[in-house]
């Protein structure tokens, strides 16, 4: 049970800069532990359950040694809701102690530009489009902004306001620039000069290429930052896709027609027989096919066209001239892509895939990062601290070593600071999603024990899939057997559908519905359904990745770097996510709900590890029973 929560001495708050007036004991620890690794330079990955408050947690002795220290705080997180939970947080701080310190939050810049028409660009075509209107001085919002390398007069009086205002959600911010017609990310950059707290995606820190412009615009250095990541468990992929590159026959197709519109016969036959290598190479391969492809044999392809730095360097040439005129370029991707390819062996996997969509057959021919440590690892050793954390991140020895933390590195696992009375956290080892074992029955015994669990809870509930394929060969029984109104998730839903779809949900908390979603999807992770919204969840299954190559090499990789191979490369990142999935339910200490994992898989050692020590989850069959007696239900 968690320790009840004390009133804070007026002199352990001034000494981490607490924004609040209750500190729990648990997040006591927390802030104690945060402030040590800190002063000691060291680094910690912690597991921190949802509702401990592990953002203030973090970002208040952070801020303290910051600000004694002259260092920078980096808080990363991908979320939109921790970006503002993050700068109230620093509000609060400042409110709190009158304490003078700029803090910064930061997206990605294309976001921040409110030039008509740019959310249309990929974002290395945007880069490229800005890079070229700055240089030809055609952007009207950075002229306004600064003249050759200082600001002007109307952006240094914004800036003024700005930092006696911030901290100031990145929202706010752009839109207050634009109201100016000022460039918002050129404010934001200067800022991060004087700024102690900066609030930011991960790829401000995790892409090289990105960091090292920012940083040399903002006079940053790496050994004097701080570096908080929030949703930890996700930055192993977040890392493996930012050093991923991928050639197409459809970027391919765009490329060709960019280099017909210039005029430029020579790109044309070069594109034209860039894709010849991949037709060739796929001609026996059928939807779903894969191969691996070597680096020189690609690399000799391309030499039997002409020089392959020579076309590489020509294709950037060309893209600076289609920019000129149609904002993006997809030369300009292709030839980012030969320059990749040639990079290292190690931790990487090269492949040639075939898949068939509804409009065409996409040809792609990948360099796939496996190994996030390849860029991690340099950032941690060059830090002055780094603190990962997440409400999954268990084992945190599997995310120590992944993502490459020195040997020294602190480890800490905290239990939820809610009543354990609250939760009752069930396996039910009746049915499994397992490939072999896929058919009509089991799909429909899957439907039939969800109906009952759904039906017998009060109020919503939500039940998550493996796939959008299982979810709807299960929903195909799920529908004439539950009671309740069904929502389904489609897998391609915009922001303002997504909305729109979950605000309909939540308005069946007291008749009840049921939400059926995919784990890896839009409402698997990322939620948050407080307040009686959500008294059930069950996830279906275990979201193992199909045995892909791309798999395979990386099983194959961790077996040969850690001999982990099998528990790093695939059943640790799909258990993280049924954790997250089922952590939709309990959001605060006054919620109530059943979480229940229905696979028989979850009850196999090798998988029942994974869970959380203090969930105190059970292995039963009297499943509706219990949910009876856990909601109070007489028989």
């Amino acid at each position: 049970m968690p320790k009840e929560d004390k009133p804070q001495a007026k002199g352990e708050a001034s000494k981490h800069l607490f924004p609040h007036e209750r500190l729990r004991e648990i997040q006591k620890e927390l802030i104690e532990e945060v402030a040590s690794v800190i002063e000691k330079r060291g680094n910690l990955v912690v597991h921190a359950p949802t509702g401990l408050g592990k953002t203030a947690a973090t970002i208040a002795p952070a801020l303290r040694y910051a600000l004694d220290h002259k260092k920078k705080v980096f808080f990363l997180t991908s979320r939109h809701t921790q970006h503002i939970i993050a700068i109230e947080t620093l509000r609060e701080i400042k409110k709190k102690y009158n304490l003078d310190f700029v803090a910064v939050d930061l997206i990605g810049k294309k976001w921040m530009c409110t030039v008509p028409g740019i959310d249309k660009l990929h974002t290395s075509e945007f880069y490229e489009y800005c890079k070229k209107q700055r240089e030809d001085g055609l952007c009207e919002q950075y002229s306004n902004t600064k003249t050759g390398s200082k600001l002007t007069p109307l952006a240094k009086a914004t800036l003024e306001r700005f930092e006696k205002d911030s901290p100031c959600h990145t929202e706010k911010f752009s839109e207050m620039c634009s109201n100016d017609d000022l460039c918002a990310y050129e404010l934001a950059a200067t800022m991060a000069k004087d700024a102690a707290v900066i609030v930011a995606d991960y790829y401000y820190i995790y892409n090289p290429r990105i960091r090292d412009a920012f940083f040399k615009r903002a006079g940053i250095d790496l050994s004097d930052c701080i570096v908080i990541v929030d949703e930890g468990h996700n930055l192993p992929d977040r890392i493996r896709n930012l050093m991923t590159v991928q050639l197409t026959n459809y970027l391919i197709k765009r490329a060709v027609n960019e280099a017909r519109k210039i005029e430029d016969e020579k790109a044309v036959v070069r594109l034209s027989k860039t894709q010849d290598i991949l037709n060739e190479w796929s001609q026996d391969m059928r939807d779903g096919d894969e191969k691996l492809i070597r680096k020189d044999d690609f690399v000799n392809k391309v030499e039997a066209i002409g020089d392959y730095d020579v076309i590489s360097a020509d294709f950037a040439l060309t893209a600076q001239k289609v920019i000129e005129k149609e904002r993006q370029s997809s030369i300009g991707t292709i030839s980012e892509f030969l320059e990749s390819w040639k990079g290292a062996d190690a931790g990487y996997a090269r492949i040639l895939a075939q898949k068939q969509t509804k409009r065409e057959s996409v040809i792609a021919l990948s360099y796939r990062c496996l190994d996030p440590s390849l860029v991690s690892q340099s950032v941690i050793n060059s830090c002055h601290s780094t603190i990962i954390m997440s409400g999954t991140l268990t084992p945190t020895s599997m995310y120590k070593d992944v993502l490459g933390f020195p040997s020294e590195t602190i480890e800490k696992t905290y239990p939820s600071p809610f009543p354990q009375k609250n939760r009752l956290a069930m396996i039910v080892p009746e049915t499994t999603t397992k490939f072999s074992m896929r058919n009509a029955q089991q799909y429909e015994r899957i439907a039939e024990i969800c109906a009952e669990i759904t039906n017998t809870v009060p109020g919503n509930c939500a039940v998550f899939f493996p796939s959008y394929f299982v979810m709807k060969q299960v929903y195909s029984f799920f529908s004439d057997l539950s009671r309740k109104t069904a929502f389904l998730e489609e897998s391609e839903m915009n922001k303002e559908e997504k909305a729109d779809f979950l605000d309909r949900f939540k308005a069946y908390k007291d008749t009840g519905a049921v939400l059926l979603g995919v784990v890896s999807g839009s409402f698997g992770e990322g939620i948050d359904l407080p307040g009686k919204l959500l008294n059930c969840v069950v996830v279906v299954g275990l979201p193992l990745q199909q045995p892909t190559l791309e798999t395979k090499k990386l099983i194959e990789y961790y077996d040969t770097k850690f001999a982990k191979g099998w528990e790093y490369g695939y059943v640790g990142p799909a258990f993280s996510k049924c954790l997250q999935s089922a952590g939709r339910c309990i959001r605060s200490e006054t919620d109530r709900g059943v979480i229940v994992f229905l696979d028989e898989r979850y009850a196999w050692q090798n998988y029942y590890h994974h869970f959380p020590a203090d969930w105190e989850i059970e292995v039963t069959k009297d499943y509706l029973e219990k949910i009876r007696e856990f909601f109070g239900e007489k028989k």
